[in-house]
């Protein structure tokens, strides 16, 4: 027994003395005795931020804050001479809730109920900049005008028109996509969700000041 006491002895001593060696000479690194830290969640991903961002129907507004679209804006909408963005709509249904609130957000936009399935008709000529798929406006639509000044905005649709793709010219009357209840939209209340943003000088596809097109279309 006293032999393995003393060998048993001798390996650890010899096991120590590597150990000092090689954290002498840097061969390894010193214990390190401090507390561990539970790890923190990461941030948020950029792609993940702007995806949040880039939904205006996600962001907040507030009309203290928003700036107020120039007088002019409405006059040169007007001169294009607009389509309205859903088939067969009667016009003199076409209720003004652009100022209205949506919880803590301005709506600052229009709902226009009409049957699922409803044509979406594209109220200008122009390109599709983004298609665009969230948890609150569902299968949307941004389209530029031609001379990307303003953005039209068609959101909660039940499905794209075949072949619809970014970069694509649309002309004006031109069917992009069906009314329905994608993203937040009430399931048994079809409707488009319709705004108009005037660009700014970085053509954001997401931002913008927003014009409320009701005049545009509101029966005398």
């Amino acid at each position: 027994m006293g032999a393995v006491r003393t060998f048993v002895i001798g390996m650890f001593a010899g096991a120590v003395l590597l150990y000092a060696l090689l954290w002498r000479f840097h061969g390894l690194a010193p214990p390190d005795l401090r507390p561990r830290r539970v790890a923190e969640a990461a941030p948020p991903s950029a792609s993940t931020v702007n995806r949040i961002a880039h939904d205006p129907l996600t962001a907040r507004r507030d009309l203290r804050f928003s700036p107020a679209p120039d007088p002019g804006d409405l006059e040169r909408l007007r001169e294009k001479e607009l389509a309205f963005p859903v088939s067969g709509f009667d016009r003199h249904h076409l209720r003004d809730d652009f100022a209205e609130m949506r919880g803590t957000r301005v709506h600052e936009a229009l709902d226009l109920l009409a049957p699922r399935g409803t044509p979406v008709l594209a109220v200008d000529e122009g390109v599709v900049t983004k298609l665009f798929n969230s948890k609150a406006g569902g299968l949307t639509v941004y389209q530029f005008d031609r001379g990307e000044a303003f953005c039209y905005y068609y959101a909660h649709l039940d499905r794209y028109a075949e072949g619809l793709q970014e970069g694509q010219l649309l002309r004006k009357g031109e069917t992009i996509g069906y009314v329905g209840t994608s993203g937040n939209a009430p399931p048994n209340v079809p409707h488009l969700h319709f705004t108009i943003f005037k660009l700014g000088a970085d053509r954001l596809w997401w931002e913008g000041v927003p014009v409320n097109p009701f005049p545009l279309w509101a029966l005398p």
